[in-house]
Order: C-alpha cells, then sequence, then structure tokens
C-alpha cells in the first residue's frame, strides 16, 4: 500500500538526514553523559551540549546561557508558568492566558488555580488574535505572568508579541510565549519581541522527538524561575536531569539548518499554501478559511467546508494524512477549543481540515491534495443533499 502524502508538519516533522548524521555518533562512540566532569567522554558531551546551545540561541537572538533544555515544549510550558508563578507568589497571584492557547499552557494554569492562583483566559476575535484593550483591561497590580502562544498550533496565527509585551510590562509582569510551532518556521527575536520566557521544541523542526528548550531572560532584570524537577541541580539548577545529548545534538543542528533555511523555505511554502487555497476556492464554494490569511505562519492553511461532518471527510481522506487540529488532543471527539474561540463550530460550522506544509511538500503533492479534497468534498455534499431530500 503507498504511503499517504503527508501533510501534517504541524503534528510532527520527519529528522531531517543531516541532522541524523549530526547525532548518530552521540549514541555510540560519544556516548559521555555532560555532567562527568572528571574525563574525556564527559568533557566531549559537555562541548556538544554547549555547541547546541549556542546554535538554538542564535536563532532566538539571544545569549547561550539563556537557554534550558527540557523534553519539549510542554515540559517547557510546565517549567515556564509554574517555575514563574511559584518563585513569585509573594509578589502575585495572578495570571493571564488565552482561550486559544496549547493544552499544556491551559492545563499549567488550571494547575495554578488548584493551587490558590487566580486564572483569566482572554478570548480572541474572529481571525484568533488577542484583543490588546481586554488584555491591558486584564493585567492588573497582581499579575505576575501572562502567557501568549507566538503562533497557533491549529490555525497558525501570529500574534502581536512586541505590544503584547508593552502592555504587559507596564504593569510590571512578565510574558512567556509558546513558540513550539513559530521557532524555525518565521524570524524569532526575544529581545525585539520583548518576552521574557520562551518555548520551543526540536520534533515541530526536523529534529528529534523528546527535546525541547526554554529561554529564559537572564539580563534587565534576570528572570525568577522555581525548579519544577528537582535531583541534581542540572541545567544551572532550572531543572534536573541527565541530559539527552543525542536529542540535544539534533535541536542544535536542526535549529542552524531551519535559521539558515528560513528565509528561502518560508517563502516557497507560502507559495504552495497559497496555491493549495485557490485550487480549492476553484474547485468548491463555500470554503472558509479558519484565521487570519495575512498574518499566520507560511506553512499553515485551516479551512472549513460547509455542508459536510469532520469525521466523514478525514475517513474518506484517507490517502492524505492531515488532522482537523493539534494532535496534542487528537484522542478527544470534542470540538477543538481554538474553533470555538474563533466562532468556526457548531451549526454551520461544517468540516476543518489543518493542512500542515513542510520541507518535502513539493508540487505534485499540492495538485494531488487539491484533486483529492475537491473530489471527497463534493461527493460528501451530494450525499448529504440526497439523505436530505
Amino acid at each position: 500500500m503507498p504511503r499517504p502524502v503527508y501533510l501534517d508538519y504541524h503534528a510532527t516533522t520527519p529528522v531531517d538526514p543531516k541532522v541524523l548524521e549530526a547525532m548518530l555518533p552521540y549514541f555510540t562512540e560519544r556516548f559521555g553523559n555532560a555532567a562527568s566532569k572528571q574525563h574525556a567522554y564527559g568533557w566531549d558531551a559537555q562541548e556538544a551540549v554547549e555547541r547546541a546551545r549556542r546554535q538554538v540561541a542564535d536563532v532566538l537572538k539571544a545569549s547561550a546561557n539563556e537557554v534550558v533544555f527540557t523534553s519539549g515544549a510542554s515540559e517547557s510550558n510546565n517549567l515556564a508558568i509554574k517555575g514563574v508563578a511559584c518563585a513569585l507568589r509573594r509578589r502575585g497571584t495572578h495570571v493571564v492566558t488565552v482561550a486559544t492557547e496549547h493544552k499544556s499552557v491551559l492545563d499549567s494554569c488550571g494547575r495554578l488555580e488548584r493551587d490558590g492562583f487566580s486564572v483569566t483566559r482572554l478570548g480572541v476575535d474572529k481571525d484568533g488574535y488577542v484583543d490588546l484593550e481586554a488584555l491591558r483591561a486584564a493585567v492588573t497590580e497582581q499579575t505576575v505572568l501572562v502567557s501568549v502562544m507566538a503562533a497557533n498550533n491549529e490555525i497558525g496565527v501570529l500574534q502581536p508579541l512586541a505590544e503584547i509585551a508593552a502592555i504587559v510590562h507596564q504593569r510590571g509582569a512578565l510574558l512567556h510565549s509558546d513558540a513550539a510551532q513559530a521557532f524555525g518556521k518565521v524570524p524569532l527575536d526575544v529581545g525585539t519581541a520583548g518576552v521574557d520566557l520562551l518555548s520551543l521544541t526540536a520534533h515541530k523542526c526536523y529534529g528529534p522527538k523528546g527535546t525541547g528548550a526554554l529561554y529564559v531572560r537572564r539580563q534587565r532584570p534576570k528572570i525568577p524561575i522555581e525548579c519544577q524537577i528537582d535531583g541534581g541541580g542540572h541545567e544551572n539548577g532550572v531543572r534536573s536531569g541527565t541530559l539527552n545529548v543525542p536529542g540535544i545534538v539534533g535541536l542544535g543542528a536542526c535549529a542552524e539548518i531551519a535559521g539558515r533555511l528560513l528565509p528561502t523555505e518560508s517563502a516557497r511554502l507560502a507559495g504552495l499554501r497559497d496555491r493549495l487555497l485557490a485550487g480549492l476556492r476553484c474547485g468548491l464554494d463555500e470554503v472558509r478559511v479558519n484565521g487570519a490569511l495575512d498574518h499566520r505562519l507560511p506553512h499553515n492553511l485551516h479551512v472549513s467546508f460547509a455542508g459536510i461532518e469532520g469525521e466523514a471527510l478525514l475517513m474518506a481522506l484517507g490517502d492524505l494524512a492531515v488532522s482537523t487540529g493539534s494532535a496534542c488532543s487528537s484522542g478527544s471527539q470534542a470540538p477543538s477549543h481554538v474553533l470555538q474561540a474563533i466562532g468556526a463550530v457548531g451549526e454551520g460550522g461544517g468540516a476543518s481540515i489543518r493542512f500542515g506544509l513542510g520541507r518535502w511538500t513539493t508540487d505534485p503533492d499540492i495538485d494531488f491534495a487539491i484533486e483529492r479534497v475537491t473530489t471527497v468534498v463534493r461527493s460528501l455534499r451530494q450525499r448529504h443533499a440526497v439523505g436530505k431530500s
């Protein structure tokens, strides 16, 4: 059986062969523990870790000592939100986030609520943007942290981080951003954006699963953060645990490659994305784009088709690897909380597909997707019309 055409690069990406090549020696002959300070095996591993730290920092326009390695963006989000809230609890017990955030952010905030914090969850407009005036009203003297993602993992919308940061800092609070989908796909400059903490992961950027990082600003002033995993004091006491050296090497390698390819690859993927949308609209009516089209990830297209159900559409598209939303919530049959927030569910909402294009997406892949989706949607609409008559 031929493999489906893969258009789900938001869920995960294949490891780039050059990334794999960089990682392989650290599984075998260069297998040392980076915390082993007494011999060459440990020194070799530590050198590889610090090189990767610099590679990640370069993409973020940060200092290497501001990068903390973790197991992925979910852990980074947990560490940032819980770690800062716990460290600043005496100053305030209020946190602000957004209804369209990733579940690892929303659930971390939910945990804080159970521990006595108050949490404000801001809504978004129909395009997926945070209302800046609502944010301004929500941030109080008791607010210690605001968490707003750089790019939405379902509809791809890019939030205005610099404007958000100005509002947050005016009240003396800190800004965290989940940049798992944005890292390596759009330019990220932590200084220009004004973020204090930023989460990322390797497996959304052609690196290995199980490796990520958290940027923690160390200057003007140093960000207070309380360790959430105790034992050993690794990563300057912020995150204990033996470092995943092969994975960290892979994260560094994929960051360097992504940073180098970003301008040309972003333009190529945006062109393919626009061609996909044009093809769908040419063959079908009632195609709605979810989220702002002009400020979104270049490789993202999230569309809804009126008159059919989502489950039937995905089942009929067995030769296309696509999804309706976040892979982290794929076991749930509940409507997407992101689509609910922008008012794109309910009667007339239709069936939705998230297309995630990537480094190995080709023109023939786009042509195939246009043909298959158009054919299937037409067929399902005809069946639906017959069933109603």
